[in-house]
């Protein structure tokens, strides 16, 4: 059974630094593109950032030099750093596996609140 489970969401304020992890299981973790999404209130989800099987990285505008993605094989998890972190970030983030075929999974998604 695939799982992925997010941690790390909570209230910070602006300026501030959270480290969201995905913990998986179920699949081959370190065969599948891992990527981030969120989605804030009354908008459409988007992708944040992306690693792939090999260790490429590629980020959506919004949060290049903000926002590290990362992953360890080893443990099933992948991680997002993110720092300096600005209002217009508040969302829940998701955490999604993508296999080479196209098969995608999701987690349940952790809150982030970014306010003063």
């Amino acid at each position: 059974q695939v799982r992925l489970v997010e941690s790390g969401g909570g209230l910070v304020q602006p300026g501030g630094s959270l480290r969201l992890s995905c913990a998986a299981s179920g699949f081959i973790f370190s065969g599948y593109f891992m990527n981030w999404y969120r989605q804030a209130p009354g908008k459409e989800r988007e992708l944040v950032a992306t690693i792939t099987s090999a260790g490429s990285t590629n980020y959506a505008d919004s949060v290049k030099g903000r926002f590290t993605i990362s992953k360890d094989n080893a443990k099933n998890t992948m991680y997002l750093q993110m720092n300096s972190l600005k209002p217009e970030d508040t969302a829940v983030y998701y955490c999604n596996a993508t296999s080479p075929i196209g098969f995608r999974f999701w987690g349940q998604g952790t809150q982030v609140t970014v306010s003063s």
